[in-house]
């Protein structure tokens, strides 16, 4: 494997009919500019409303003047016709033909770097926020939703998860760096068997009482997934991709479940369509650095379980609601305290509308950690990956598409390791996951 080196205008130019130029809604762009400029600064990126005009004007320039070259080729070619029939002379017709042909050649080549131009911008521009998101510029300035359950209060100075996983010798990060590299992880015995237990409650639960679709996605992805995601071309250094061949590890299941519906239409009725898979998650996180980097909270290897949605844009704002809660769901379950945070417009992701994240509370630090996002993408991704309902009347509209953690699985080990611990570097096993480990009380 080797990190992404992603050759974009190749891409873009082999896509351009495909994406359609798709990737926001243009009619509001143009519609007004200024607003849409106002609301994505407060994402921290700057709008280039004149670049956007400038290239706007000129490919609908291109079309025009091709589309008029097209007609008056089709209308010699008709006269041609007649008169050969006659038999009139045609040559003075044929040889206006013939310039019209060079002259459309070179319009189409033009407008074919034009659209290929035009989406290159349109790709790094993130989606819009939501009226609802709380402005700010960073981390902050979220606002918390709500709390659940009381952090304990231990007697002791809490260890880590990482020290009490090398205590009980079930956790082993030295000779992961051997075999692989640093920020990789090894599990033994129970905790080992931990992943396992927990991706079973976590699949069991969202598809027993939330009602999703269990699904199997291929963990390997072609790069217009990734671009239909917004993982591309974006946060390309953050991938893992194969060389020579067009496919990436998946940075999250989000991706082919996403993916999908892909080019179809779906029909009103369908809709919420409700999945949920587990999958490894591979990101090189470039650019990660300070205390995440240690034990399992940040590595580039780890397993999750990830809930998706696609849904009408009436349904899409209750949906976030309710898939956030069935994200909670585990953790009660679990019985760890958490809080919900909504995120303002400066800490959200390229492309979310609306993001509630989730954050355990880890008594080593004393503080909360990030355990899910959960987000509204409303129409950007449905946009780049072509996905559109059917409504009652027949029209046809973008769906817009939710997703979120439902949980990270490495992530929710080390809060069940620091949440449960003793002071002799024990760790009582939660009372929900005990029948999974009828001969002993702790891990």
């Amino acid at each position: 494997m080797s990190y992404s080196h992603f050759q974009g205008k190749k891409l873009f130019s082999l896509f351009s009919l495909w994406y359609n130029l798709q990737m926001l809604d243009l009619n509001r762009i143009r519609r007004d500019p200024g607003a849409v400029k106002k609301r994505i600064a407060l994402k921290g990126v700057e709008f280039r409303e004149d670049r956007f005009k400038e290239l706007d004007e000129r490919r609908r320039q291109l079309l025009t003047a091709s589309e008029s070259l097209k007609s008056r080729k089709n209308a010699l070619a008709k006269e041609t016709g007649i008169r050969k029939k006659k038999g009139e002379d045609t040559r003075l017709l044929e040889e206006e033909s013939i310039a019209i042909s060079t002259q459309l050649a070179g319009v189409e080549d033009e407008l074919k770097g034009s659209e290929a131009e035009f989406e290159n911008f349109l790709l790094d521009i993130p989606n819009i926020p939501l009226d609802s998101v709380p402005e700010g510029t960073d981390a902050s300035m979220n606002v918390v939703v709500r709390t659940w359950g009381e952090p304990i209060q231990f007697p002791f100075h809490p260890r880590s998860h990482w020290e009490l996983g090398e205590m009980g010798k079930f956790l082993d990060f030295t000779r992961a760096v051997k075999i692989a590299a640093s920020r990789f992880a090894l599990s033994f015995g129970a905790i080992a068997k931990l992943e396992r237990v927990l991706m079973n409650l976590m699949l069991d639960t969202h598809t027993q009482e939330h009602g999703y679709t269990e699904v199997v996605p291929p963990f390997l992805v072609n790069s217009a997934s990734l671009i239909g995601t917004g993982n591309l071309p974006k946060f390309k250094a953050d991938l893992f991709k194969v060389e020579d061949v067009d496919l990436y590890l998946i940075p999250t299941a989000e991706v082919p479940l996403t993916n999908i519906h892909r080019d179809e239409f779906l029909q009103a009725d369908d809709l919420p369509l409700k999945y949920v898979a587990y999958s490894p998650c591979f990101r090189s996180e470039a650019g990660s650095h300070g205390r995440d980097i240690r034990g399992l909270i940040r590595l580039h290897q780890f397993n999750k379980v990830e809930l998706m949605k696609f849904t009408t844009p009436e349904q899409s704002a209750d949906e976030l609601e309710r898939l956030t809660r069935d994200a909670e769901a585990i953790l009660r379950k679990l019985q760890l305290p958490y809080r919900v945070v909504v995120l303002c417009t400066g800490d959200m992701s390229f492309s979310s509308a609306k993001t509630y994240d989730i954050e355990v509370w880890m008594p080593e630090r004393g503080a909360f950690m990030e355990i899910s996002s959960c987000s509204n993408f409303t129409d950007f991704q449905a946009r780049r990956a072509k996905i559109k309902y059917k409504t009652g009347d027949e029209r046809k509209e973008f769906v817009h598409t939710l997703n979120g953690s439902g949980l990270a699985i490495g992530r929710t080990i080390a809060a069940i390791l620091e949440n449960y611990q003793e002071e002799d570097g024990k760790v009582r096993i939660p009372e929900v996951l005990k029948p999974y480990y009828p001969q002993s009380d702790h891990f």
